[in-house]
């Protein structure tokens, strides 16, 4: 078994704990009314974390998957970590936006932001759906 192997069940476990950890403490913030400016800034840096934390643990698992030989998880964890990138401008931009809207008083804004904030948890528990699954099929191949 090449050495390989280890880091890639690390970063693994990494991606789970951290997917999951984000998701389930991101759930509580929806109770938020986000009718504040700093609610809106601390969900956008919570995301902002996650996306920066999911992002290197997905590409560590990418390189340690390819140095095992096991392709198919190196590009799935690469497409993990180029799906978080993306979220990433695309999310944290309206969030930005958003929460200057709900300064301003804007009418909607707040609704649109908690439209935004489930959003980036659905697609958050997606890729968790999407690492368990992965990692089922990863024990199969043992």
């Amino acid at each position: 078994m090449p050495s390989a192997v280890y880091p890639s069940f690390v970063f693994t476990v990494a991606l789970l704990v951290i997917t999951t950890y984000f998701l389930l403490g991101g759930l509580p913030l929806l109770v938020l009314k986000h009718d504040e400016p700093l609610d809106a800034r601390f969900v956008r840096s919570f995301f902002n974390l996650y996306y920066k934390v999911a992002f290197w643990a997905a590409l560590g698992a990418a390189l340690s998957y390819g140095l095992w030989g096991q392709f198919a998880f190196a590009f799935g964890a690469a497409a993990l970590a180029t799906v978080t990138v993306a979220l990433r401008r695309r999310f944290l931009p309206t969030m930005l936006q958003l929460g200057s809207q709900i300064e301003s008083n804007t009418d909607g804004a707040v609704q649109r932001f908690r439209r935004v904030h489930g959003l980036a948890l659905l697609v958050n528990l997606a890729q968790l759906v999407v690492l368990v699954w992965g990692t089922i099929q990863l024990s199969r191949s043992f």
